[in-house]
């Protein structure tokens, strides 16, 4: 066995591989939700006292500290409220750089979906800016959120901020 030469530095970093495994057992508003998002649908639920709609529904309202009831259907496509430019590879994720990602504020929902923008420039996305869901093949579905492979220009015109501003 050959020795390290002596030395008097600090260690300042070092290089372990690591992997995490994890089992995740979904709640009722959870379980809802990956049910209907395997039939195409998104789905939330309403806060009976605030009235805020919660997609992805976590059971609780955030706000208020109270239940989230029922079902609420939304639509597959929204407002992007907030939007940041990727420029820094990650080896789990296969999309050219630079690439945008957004928080979308669905319609008929109040808190904003977290979402891929894809065929357009990334340097023609903004705040308002109006984006459909382009879903995978019906036939590749399954109880995930990446049964929507992505959002991209609706074409419709822009929601001024003034329409989207508190959900932000």
């Amino acid at each position: 066995m050959s020795e390290s030469p002596a030395t008097d530095e600090p260690v300042k970093s070092i290089v372990t591989p690591t992997r995490t495994t994890y089992t995740f057992t979904p709640g009722p508003a959870a379980q809802m939700y990956l049910r209907r998002i395997a039939k195409g649908h998104i789905v939330g639920q309403r806060c009976p006292q605030c009235k805020k709609v919660y997609v992805p529904p976590s059971g609780a309202c955030a706000r208020c500290g109270v239940a989230t009831e029922g079902e609420v259907e939304v639509r597959d496509r929204g407002t992007v409220t907030t939007f940041s430019i990727v420029r820094v590879p990650s080896e789990n994720i296969d999309l050219e750089l630079p690439y945008c990602t957004a928080q979308i504020l669905l319609d008929g929902a109040d808190i904003p979906f977290f979402g891929l923008i894809q065929e357009c420039d990334y340097q023609d996305v903004r705040a308002g800016m109006r984006v459909q869901a382009v879903w995978k093949p019906e036939s590749e579905w399954g109880p995930s959120a990446e049964n929507i492979r992505y959002f991209k220009p609706s074409g419709e015109p822009d929601v001024p901020f003034e329409k989207f501003k508190e959900h932000i």
